[in-house]
This record gives structure tokens, C-alpha cells and sequence, in this order.
């Protein structure tokens, strides 16, 4: 049978294990808030829980900042391989005891009841994957055409969905599946983003199913240097490169390959296109949703057609004195 198609072992609530990951990198300030809220929900649950801190500073520079923390059940590990599926790819190795892994992030805050509502999910459907979805709050009121553009809105569908792309922004992991099938956080993607891109897509690739959980809420805190219009388009150009790069990777023949560089082309064309029209349409009627609803869909274009053909857009790129 398949890996991810069969049934779990039926694990007495008792004996799961399950390990949340913190990644951090140069955000210390954030970690004390995170991890408090964390450890308040992991003694809150029937099951096992413990906390795992992955700093991916060369400085490590949350030691001093989980310090306070650092006890059962909580752990500080530094990742010095730079980029983020290094620091994935850690908490994989890391986790090996655990029956579950959970990514956060150290700037998102779980809601009530999210660990809970999280694992019951996995513990009612026992796929490959749980994903839950991020809400962001701002420390001031967004530029208006940020919020037209709805840059920060994402996709929220009832509990129980498929789905068949995530982040490791909110997700569970079921290691045994994980682990079955030898999947791992592509290096290649460590600079750019969208590792985990492919690291999901892959678990459908593989037969694995990936199941919504819409209580399940983290909430994320956006910064001041985020609530830009160059920020937001910067990481809408992003994300279309990253998915054209992830899409090509999934194919194994070279023929298979151009194909998908093919058709992503004429996606990432067409987005230009109909992104550029919106846009001039937002000017001439002075909409500020077509404006930056075009403009989203530009970025989004290009980012597509340049992945297409190999350009790869490094927007977590470290300066070259670090490691």
C-alpha cells in the first residue's frame, strides 16, 4: 500500500508525540511572546508536547532571547546552513522521535484552542498534512491600496477540504508519512523561497492527502517594513517564481519539463497581460482595487514567465560576508 493512503497506527492520546517548530532568524524579539503562548497551549493538551527552537542566524542570535525558555519541553538548536529549508530540513532531523511536527513561524501568535483543534483534525483524518490558515494584523492601518490589493488576505474553506499547496506557515506534519517517503526540503530553494512549495506539492505527487483545518488560526503580525508597496509586490513576484520553479521540479523528463515551461509561459503571459489591462483600468477609473489588483497580478506574471526559463528571484539572498 501506498505511504500516506493507509491508516496510522491508532496512538493512545497519551503516547503522541508531538514537537512545534519555532524557525527564527535575526528576530528575537519576537520569540518571548511566541513561546509563551506555545507552552501555554502544550500543557493544555492530553498529549505530549514539546517546543523546538531553530535559529538560522550565522550570530545565533535568539539564544539569549529563548534563554528563559530552554527546558523541558522546550529546545534551542542553531542551523548555521543559511536559507530556510536548511533550517526545515533541522527540524526534520531533529524531530525523529515525534509523531507530529508542527512549522510556526516566530512572528505569527496560535489562537485559542489551536494546538487542539489542529491535531484533533489530524487524529479524525490521519493524512499527510494538516494546514491552518494565517490571519495578519498590522501594527498600523495599511496603506489603502495595500488593502485594496488585499495582499495580506489569504484562503480560508471549510475544515475537512483536500488541498494540494501549502505553506510551513501553519502545518502539521505527519513524520511516519514523512519519513516513509524520504521527502525533504529542496536546498536549491533555500535563498528564494518556496521550498515548502515544493516540499507540499509533493506530497500529493506522492499520494499523500492534505486536509484543511479552518479553526486552526494563527495570527500574523505584520511589521512596519512589510506594510509597503514595494514589499508586497516584491513577494507577489516571488511567489510566482517559486511556483513556476517548484512546478518545473516536479518533472522528471526533460521533455516533460519544456512542456511545463511551455505552459507556464503562456500562464505567466496571460497574467501580464490581464494584470497591466486591470492596472490601466484602476487609473483610468480611479479604482484603487483594479490598481492594485492589476498591479498584484503583474508582479505575479513576471515572477512566473522569468521562473520559467531560470531566473530565479532570491529574495531571502544574505549578504555575502555571512556564511
Amino acid at each position: 500500500m501506498t505511504p500516506g493512503t493507509e491508516m496510522a497506527p491508532p496512538y493512545e492520546l497519551g503516547a503522541l508525540q508531538v514537537l512545534i517548530v519555532v524557525l527564527t532568524y535575526k528576530r528575537p524579539q519576537d520569540l518571548p511572546e511566541a513561546l509563551s503562548t506555545l507552552l501555554d497551549q502544550s500543557q493544555a493538551v492530553p498529549w505530549k508536547t514539546s517546543v523546538l527552537v531553530i535559529d538560522n542566524d550565522p550570530a545565533a542570535s535568539a539564544m539569549k532571547s529563548a534563554a528563559d525558555f530552554v527546558s523541558n519541553p522546550v529546545r534551542f538548536v542553531h542551523e548555521p546552513i543559511p536559507g530556510i529549508a536548511a533550517a526545515r530540513n533541522r527540524a526534520l532531523a531533529e524531530g525523529q522521535q515525534a509523531n507530529l511536527l508542527i512549522f510556526v513561524d516566530d512572528d505569527e501568535r496560535p489562537s485559542a484552542h489551536w494546538l487542539q483543534t489542529l491535531v484533533d483534525t489530524w487524529i479524525r483524518t490521519q493524512p499527510a498534512a494538516v494546514v491552518g490558515p494565517v490571519v495578519s494584523t498590522f501594527a498600523e492601518d495599511p496603506d489603502p491600496w495595500i488593502t485594496a490589493g488585499e495582499f495580506f488576505t489569504r484562503r480560508r474553506m471549510p475544515t475537512g477540504t483536500q488541498i494540494e499547496v501549502a505553506a510551513t506557515n501553519n502545518l502539521l506534519l505527519d513524520l511516519r508519512q514523512i519519513n516513509d517517503w524520504g521527502l525533504r526540503f529542496d536546498l536549491r530553494f533555500g535563498a528564494s523561497g518556496g521550498s515548502d512549495t515544493l516540499f507540499t506539492r509533493q506530497i500529493r505527487q506522492l499520494g499523500g492527502t492534505m486536509i484543511w483545518c479552518d479553526e486552526a488560526v494563527v495570527i500574523d503580525v505584520v511589521p512596519l517594513s512589510r506594510m509597503t508597496r514595494a514589499w508586497v509586490l516584491q513577494r507577489a513576484l516571488r511567489t510566482g517564481n517559486s511556483s513556476s520553479r517548484a512546478a518545473i521540479a516536479l518533472r522528471g523528463q526533460l521533455g516533460e519539463r519544456l512542456a511545463e515551461r511551455v505552459r507556464l509561459t503562456g500562464w505567466g503571459t496571460l497574467r501580464l497581460v490581464s494584470g497591466t489591462a486591470r492596472m490601466l483600468l484602476g487609473y483610468l477609473t480611479g479604482s484603487l482595487q483594479h490598481q492594485a489588483k492589476g498591479a498584484r497580478t503583474l508582479a505575479r506574471g513576471v515572477g512566473m514567465t522569468g521562473g520559467a526559463w531560470g531566473y530565479t528571484y532570491l529574495e531571502y539572498r544574505r549578504p555575502k560576508q555571512q556564511p
